[in-house]
């Protein structure tokens, strides 16, 4: 099981109430919902490794050298050397070396890698596993990774992470006309402003569809601007054409990375928690008693 750790903090932040707090009046609450969050997918899903993967760079430079605008409305402020800062609230900020905190006490691997997001952790592991992998995340962009073949699949929260909708290829053949993937062809043609990817203009998602399934993926698509016997629209050629520049760099920022050199780290699920007297601490300062029981409740099974 892998871990969008960001997104489900986000998740957690903004589903449980900021009255979430430590005894110091501090809130908690991404804290509190995000341990709650995993002693319940362990719970429902008995993994036997699981990967909490890290943004050690949450919009990594050789992505934006490719396409300026990807995340840039979402920079809070620019550093010469090192990631940009990215608008977080400003009550989740200190929550986030908490969560790191209770990771490392717990002993659930926390990894990450300079240079790249989360996603791209997710990717390379997804490569690297032999066995089933569930990836649970809040990110669409990660639809790509659904293989049926391989027993890759996407646990997506739809309320908490007690709702979570199954993404396998054929809800993914369903909803979008696409597989895994497929779906980076279809991401980066319809775009995504939550992203900063402009995508094609005038192709929304059922335009992009369609025109996959009628000439199987992006390169059957832009081979069929150029033959005037296709059966692309006067528009939807002009559109095409001019966006040949967009269309050649934002596969590469589309599509996770699959080869990131990681650190070692042990991927086993704890069944008691790797450093007692340090969690007890972290339990009391932040007055996460209940999540954490929860939790060792939970890897105990």
């Amino acid at each position: 099981m892998l871990l969008d750790t960001a997104s489900l903090y986000f998740r957690a932040y903004h589903g449980v109430p900021d009255s979430v707090r430590a005894p110091d009046g501090t809130p908690v609450n991404a804290v509190r919902g995000l341990i709650d969050f995993i002693a319940r997918l362990v719970q429902d899903h008995h993994p036997d490794d699981l990967v909490a993967c890290w943004d050690n760079d949450w919009r990594p430079q050789w992505r934006v050298d490719l396409i300026p605008s990807y995340k840039a409305h979402r920079v809070a402020a620019e550093h010469d050397q090192g990631p940009d800062e990215e608008v977080v609230p400003d009550t989740l900020t200190p929550q986030v070396p908490v969560i790191e905190a209770v990771l490392a006490a717990v002993g659930i691997a926390r990894v990450g890698a300079d240079g790249y997001e989360a996603d791209d952790i997710i990717g390379t592991l997804t490569a690297r596993a032999t066995g089933p992998v569930d990836i649970v995340t809040g990110d669409r962009d990660l639809f790509q990774l659904v293989d049926d073949a391989r027993e890759r699949r996407v646990l997506y929260p739809l309320k908490g992470v007690g709702t979570l909708q199954t993404t396998d290829e054929a809800w993914l053949r369903e909803r979008y006309g696409v597989d895994g993937p497929g779906y980076v062809d279809l991401a980066l043609l319809r775009g995504d402003p939550s992203d900063g990817l402009p995508g094609v203009p005038g192709i929304g998602e059922k335009t992009a569809a369609k025109l996959l399934d009628t000439y199987g993926d992006l390169d059957g698509i832009m081979a069929a601007v150029g033959d005037r016997g296709s059966k692309l629209t006067p528009t939807q050629r002009r559109r095409l054409d001019e966006a040949r520049g967009y269309v050649t760099v934002a596969p590469k920022v589309v599509k996770v990375a699959s080869d990131v050199t990681l650190p070692e780290f042990d991927a086993a699920l704890p069944s008691a928690p790797r450093d007692p007297v340090a969690l007890d601490r972290l339990t009391e300062r932040w007055g996460l008693g209940g999540a954490v029981v929860r939790l060792l409740n939970a890897l105990k099974r």
